[in-house]
């Protein structure tokens, strides 16, 4: 599933390619790619088509589109914000699940074998499609709340600050995280504390912070925390920078190119390659139905983890 670079590099593409135009068409091939928008694909197109999107947001892992008329003054988020504060009303919500894109494609293009929905503009200018091989994503209408001085999808409402937003909390995060009573990649998952991270990055910013996956949340020092977060924040930074990480055609950007940053892991999916810090080689064990990578010389498991 994207992470938080996959998907601000979707949204950096969305809010420059589509930010601003008014929808005057929208097209639903495949009822599940709006399962989640209860009153159906109808209603979806209906209530879409004379919107404005005024701006494309995030929180860690989720994304949206902020929706205006075309005639409202709505806040338009630029492209170097990873997180602002909209207006009221609707946004349009994406979750691109395992396979879901978002292209910008021109107007008469060949479709996509997986598209599932489309979006015409009154501009006349390339079209948004959403393409989905799996159908594990979607999108749906969401009211907008506000929460903590921001206006947030009601779905999103319960989901954290991620460590690139520029009013992250470290010290609260590292309270909380201390308090916990978990496996500390357990604790990286879990986007109420801290978003954005998934497998991928949790794996990195363990490795680069020398811990262990199941080493115990409440014994960790302040000093360990603060390492792993800002490990967190710098693997995920350069993960942007590069595109993302792509490990197969599924995860693209808007013009359907792969991020590179799989050329730069250290820990995640390198089973048996040399630990590029001591030599040893990568171990993966099973961790919730997934696996989790880690070098045992360098992140050595906690003596109560630790096989007889």
């Amino acid at each position: 599933m994207p992470e938080l670079p996959e998907v601000e590099v979707v949204r950096l593409g969305l809010q420059a390619h589509v930010a601003g135009r008014t929808i005057s068409h929208v097209e639903v091939l495949h009822p599940r790619a709006i399962r989640r928008h209860l009153p159906g694909a109808a209603d979806f197109a209906a209530r879409l088509v004379g919107q404005r999107m005024a701006g494309v947001r995030r929180r860690g892992k989720y994304l949206w589109v902020d929706l205006a008329g075309p005639t409202d003054a709505a806040h338009q988020v630029t492209a170097g914000e990873f997180a602002g504060t909209g207006g009221d009303g609707e946004a349009m919500l994406a979750h691109l699940g395992m396979s879901g894109q978002m292209l910008v494609q021109p107007v008469g293009a060949p479709d996509e074998k997986h598209l599932r929905v489309r979006f015409r503009f009154a501009d006349d200018g390339p079209e948004l499609r959403f393409v989905d091989q799996r159908t594990f994503g979607g999108l749906a209408l969401a009211e907008l709340v506000q929460v903590d001085g921001e206006h947030l999808p009601l779905p999103v409402a319960h989901i954290a600050r991620d460590p690139m937003d520029p009013r992250f909390d470290r010290d609260a995060v590292i309270r909380a995280l201390r308090a916990r009573r978990t496996e500390v990649k357990r604790a990286l998952l879990d986007q109420t504390l801290i978003s954005g991270v998934g497998n991928i990055y949790a794996d990195e910013a363990l490795w680069r912070s020398r811990l262990h996956w199941s080493r115990p949340t409440d014994r960790l020092t302040r000093a360990q925390c603060d390492t792993l977060i800002e490990a967190a924040s710098q693997v995920m930074g350069e993960a942007l920078r590069a595109g993302g990480t792509s490990f197969d055609a599924l995860y693209v950007n808007i013009n359907g190119q792969s991020g590179y940053f799989d050329r730069s892991l250290n820990a995640y999916g390198q089973e048996g390659q040399p630990c590029s810090r001591c030599g040893t080689p990568i171990r993966r064990e099973a961790f919730m139905n997934r696996s989790s990578f880690s070098c045992p010389r360098c992140q050595p498991p906690p003596r109560s983890a630790r096989p007889s």
